[in-house]
């Protein structure tokens, strides 16, 4: 209500000046007709002309009036070329920061709740080239002010950045037209104070922050590449470090276009994905769940049995699907690619040349272009006293540790509720281990809705795996001939014992060993890029898993495109990674597939949602398959039909949240959605069901009940 009275008084007050003669005075020829008057006015009583002059254009720019121009003109034509410059440039300034903040105000609020997410990414590039962007507009008088004046003030620019560079922006336009002024007499029109000339000057003017942004940042860079020489020729256009989904993909895409690319692996080609993560990981959960179906199918009318399970002849199974894939991501597969890979160690020596030291002793220096960091990740070891100093796994040692084992360990810790957490403990659970979770946090996969880890605990429960939920790690010690670890709770601690002790709290960028330190390129939990991928080099580039910010192999393959496409032809056109539709799924079952946006990361953003759900046991085939846990919830703009996120609980939700990726990215909104054909019964047809629900809901009542009297009055 107080915006809309305030923004009632301000268009009130408009209408009266303008009514009161304002649009009148605040002509040309006006103007022209009254200039002796106000000169002797201004003679007269030089102060309060001054005073009011200041006044009456604060005034006229903070109401957005036209009239500005006539005014600036009026300040040379009374006041010469100083004074009336130094007067238009803080009265503009003042006036126009005044209607900067009242746009601010009475608009961006219901701005940000519609457009929230475009919005984000415009404030984003405000934050760090919102003063450049500003200048240029300011420069340029084909942009109108007032406008430029409403529309910053809908985005996130600190006031203060708006007014100190508004007055220096405006400086240049108001001393030619305050310029203008003082030779009123010989101007016909305002069109004729701005000569195509004047404006390509502005233009230029404008132009040149950015040139001169993109100058220092190329001595920025020589500045950093300073110490080292830079060869005149390449042996390679393009170097990858790294042998698993980002390399690979980097290394292809280079061979594709016909770049002369060596991609160097240091242990295994595929990386974790194949050896360690993705591949065993799901041969794995398909073995368990197959377990946990013997126990449950007298839901479906068979009886249920204890399943007996040769433990080595599930852990061979996983070896024999890693070997059935082993062959697409070889070396031999991707040199008949045209990709020169090889098995050995690389290290950066300078931002140009990388030496590789094979496996078979060999040292070679390469001078290549470019340069591709896909070192991926490695397991985050807590400092857990005691922890170092006793037996435990990760997810890359788990598998050579169980390929030995006869039987899954009969007590198993899990430390870490994440996805990788999550998914082991429901597999050796089902496997016949005793499994207990220990999770920190107060609830099972934070990045996920709260819905969705609820769901999962109680499966996980139901399992039989003991959750320790909000406990902490304490110590890692002896209990008798075997191992224990001491946690902390809200009920006090707690001692629980195990056979194996599985760590599983997250992932850190490889980064050692590879020559970074030397090159200064900043490096953390992962590696430091720009929106291009670039490292402080701007010729070296990272991706994947020791990039971040996610630790997927399809976000990884998403990256490897941009690098090698950058890295190749960046000369020319560069391309921002865009991580807006970016699915993920953690594989427990039943499974949690998510895209775009959570409920509670809209609210982060200010964006103003609905949320539409429909449980799993809403669907047909759910129910004739009997997986009804879980759930399809849609996110959606106020008002609108674009899709802004999902969640889907439930068997195969990895699979079902394909089509909602493809629809977000194509912004194909839910109206389009409800009238794609989907075969009957599938659990595909489960989102179109949620958009009919999304349409019910938001169908508009008060045109409803005059069709409902049209069709009384049809009846007769």
């Amino acid at each position: 209500m107080k915006r809309v009275l305030l923004l009632l008084a301000l268009v009130a007050a408009a209408v009266l000046a303008w009514r009161a003669g304002l649009g009148e005075v605040l002509t040309l020829d006006a103007l022209k007709a009254r200039q002796a008057e106000f000169q002797a006015l201004y003679a007269a009583q030089p102060a309060l002309v001054l005073a009011g002059f200041f006044a009456l254009y604060v005034a006229v720019t903070g109401l957005s009036l036209p009239g500005a121009a006539i005014l600036t003109l009026a300040a040379g034509a009374l006041f010469g070329l100083i004074t009336g410059t130094i007067l238009v440039s803080f009265a503009s300034t003042l006036g126009a920061t005044l209607a900067f903040l009242a746009a601010r105000y009475l608009f961006r609020g219901p701005v940000e709740a519609r457009f929230g997410d475009r919005l984000g990414a415009i404030n984003r590039g405000l934050e760090t080239d919102g003063a450049f962007y500003l200048f240029t507009l300011r420069l340029v008088p084909l942009f109108p002010f007032f406008l430029i004046n409403l529309v910053m003030g809908l985005t996130r620019i600190r006031a203060s950045t708006f007014a100190w560079v508004s007055q220096l922006g405006m400086l240049a336009g108001t001393i030619v037209y305050v310029n203008a002024g003082t030779e009123l007499a010989k101007i016909d029109g305002l069109s004729g104070i701005l000569s195509p000339g004047l404006i390509l000057s502005f233009v230029a003017l404008g132009l040149f922050p950015w040139v001169a942004k993109g100058f220092i940042g190329w001595l920025q860079r020589r500045r950093v590449q300073a110490k080292w020489a830079r060869p005149k020729r390449f042996d390679r256009n393009l170097v990858v470090i790294g042998g698993g989904a980002a390399g690979l993909v980097t290394a292809y895409i280079a061979a594709a276009v016909k770049a002369k690319v060596t991609l160097v692996e240091s242990h295994a080609m595929g990386g974790d994905c194949l050896n360690s993560g993705c591949v065993p990981s799901k041969a794995l959960l398909a073995s368990a769940k197959r377990a946990a179906e013997f126990r449950s199918a007298d839901r479906l009318g068979i009886a249920s049995r204890e399943p007996e399970v040769d433990f080595p002849a599930v852990m061979a199974r996983v070896r024999g699907v890693i070997a059935t894939i082993e062959p697409h991501d070889s070396v031999e597969r991707y040199r008949s690619l045209g990709v020169d890979a090889r098995i050995g160690h690389a290290i950066l020596i300078d931002p140009w040349t990388v030496e590789v030291r094979g496996a078979d002793g060999t040292v070679e220096r390469l001078t290549t272009r470019a340069i591709a960091l896909a070192t991926g990740a490695k397991p985050i070891i807590p400092p857990i006293p005691g922890l170092a100093d006793a037996p435990h796994l990760t997810s890359e040692t788990l598998w050579d540790d169980m390929a030995k084992r006869a039987a899954p360990p009969a007590r198993l810790t899990v430390l870490g509720g994440g996805p990788i957490g999550c998914e082991l403990a429901q597999a050796f659970q089902r496997l016949g281990s005793q499994v207990t979770l220990v999770e920190a946090a107060p609830r099972l996969l934070a990045r996920e809705e709260p819905e969705a880890a609820a769901i999962v605990a109680a499966s996980l429960a139901a399992d039989g795996v003991e959750l320790r939920i909000g406990h902490k790690a304490v110590e890692v010690l002896r209990a008798g001939e075997g191992w224990a670890l001491r946690i902390a709770g809200p009920q006090g601690e707690a001692v629980v014992p195990h056979d194996a002790l599985l760590v599983a709290v997250g992932r850190t960028a490889r980064t050692e060993g590879f020559g970074l330190e030397a090159l200064g390129i900043p490096a953390g939990k992962v590696i430091e890029t720009n929106d291009w991928l670039e490292t402080l080099h701007p010729n070296i580039y990272a991706v994947g898993d020791a990039a971040g910010p996610y630790q997927l192999t399809h976000a990884a393959s998403h990256q490897a495109w941009h690098a090698a496409v950058n890295a190749l032809f960046g000369t020319f056109r560069r391309f921002r990674v865009d991580y807006s539709v970016m699915p993920a799924a953690t594989y427990t079952d039943p499974e949690v597939a998510r895209v775009g946006l959570t409920v509670a990361e809209a609210a982060e953003k200010g964006i103003a949602v609905e949320v539409t759900s429909l449980p799993m046991s809403r669907f047909d085939r759910a129910l004739a398959e009997g997986a009804t846990e879980g759930f399809v919830q849609l996110i959606t703009a106020k008002a609108k039909d674009r899709i802004l996120g999902a969640t889907i609980v439930g068997h195969t939700a990895g699979e079902l949240i394909a089509p909602i990726a493809l629809a977000m990215r194509h912004g194909v909104g839910l109206k389009k959605y409800m009238g794609t054909i989907h075969a009957y019964p599938t659990l595909a047809e489960g989102a179109k069901l949620t958009a009919g629900e999304w349409r019910r809901k938001t169908a508009p009542q008060g045109l409803l009940t005059w069709v409902e009297r049209y069709h009384d009055w049809r009846r007769g």
